[in-house]
């Protein structure tokens, strides 16, 4: 059966009763002599026909003035994103990557090397992640090795092969574990010529996204690569966050000890370098660990949402007094 057709004033008619005076449908089903059930497809038909315009205020989901303080401060760029309050872990890394990954998307320019790291912040953040065009030109490398043998949907490789296919760029894969059992054995893999030529890719890189963990956060402890005793030895040597596989300082240097030469990554001394490095960051449990990457150069871009931004700046003005 064909769908009766309305005059725009029966439509007009509806629609005022609905959106203006809050009329309930059953109610206005009744004034104008139609089942309950046609109203829907009425109020329908007056937005296709441009009879009901919606208009919405233009949002802004960036905290102007924490991103100010963030310039003035540390004298880094910052995307801060509003966020509801009490929002839940995952929902809170919805929420920022819904907002920033727009924004970071436009960071990939044409004949650029992308480096990309893992994290379920990032996944957010790349799942929100559209080129305006297809860049073929672009080139996207695994930023460090494998967490473990079993990658899972927020891991560098997983996370490399989504923006690759985005952009319809090359993938360069790090096909190796993140950290090795031994030094040896590292420096063995790093030699090889696949692993090399992806690594130099690596300290080509334009633009890095990295997560920042912490000592009681980290993926390395929640996939069991690193236990309670390593973590100890860690923490004495002064450890607070960790990028890369890498765990630094306070002052933003790479924690002396024997892991720091068992990682596939490039090395923080290098990140130090590279034109933009971009740190995705949720929640305010990591202020610490990304105070110290700032302090010691790491980043020069920050996305994190409303509530870890704060914490990051108290913590610093805490530490000034």
């Amino acid at each position: 059966m064909s769908e009766p057709v309305h005059s725009d004033e029966l439509l007009i008619l509806v629609s005022r009763c609905y959106y203006i005076d809050n009329l309930p449908q059953a109610q206005i089903a009744k004034l104008v002599n139609v089942s309950q059930s046609k109203i829907s497809r009425m109020l329908s038909m007056a937005r296709e026909r441009g009879l009901v315009r919606v208009s919405v205020p233009e949002y802004q989901f960036r905290s102007v003035s924490l991103e100010r303080e963030f310039r003035q401060r540390f004298n880094i760029d910052a995307v801060v994103v509003r966020t509801a309050a009490g929002l839940q872990s995952a929902d809170l890394r919805q929420s920022l990557g819904y907002f920033a990954g727009p924004v970071a998307a436009k960071w990939i320019a044409a004949n650029g090397t992308i480096a990309v790291a893992g994290g379920r912040a990032m996944q957010a953040l790349i799942e929100h992640m559209r080129p305006q065009a297809p860049e073929p030109s672009v080139t996207i490398v695994q930023a460090m090795g494998n967490i473990d043998s079993c990658p899972g949907s927020y891991d560098a490789v997983e996370l490399g092969r989504t923006l690759a296919r985005r952009w319809q760029g090359r993938f360069l894969t790090l096909n190796a574990p993140g950290i090795l059992p031994d030094e040896d054995t590292c420096r063995q893999f790093l030699e090889l010529d696949p692993i090399k030529s992806v690594t130099e890719h690596l300290r080509r890189a334009t633009t890095t996204f990295v997560g920042i963990g912490t000592l009681d956060n980290s993926v390395f402890v929640e996939r069991k690569v690193l236990g309670p005793r390593e973590i100890e030895v860690l923490r004495a040597a002064g450890g607070v966050g960790e990028m890369l596989g890498r765990f630094y300082d306070a002052a933003g240097d790479e924690c002396a000890t024997q892991f720091r030469n068992r990682v596939v990554s490039v090395q923080l001394d290098h990140i130090r370098h590279l034109p933009q490095v971009v740190a995705v960051v949720s929640g305010a449990d990591r202020s610490a660990a990304v105070q110290a990457a700032i302090r010691g150069g790491l980043i020069k871009r920050l996305i994190v949402d409303e509530g870890g931004a704060s914490a990051i700046l108290g913590k610093a003005q805490a530490h000034a007094r």
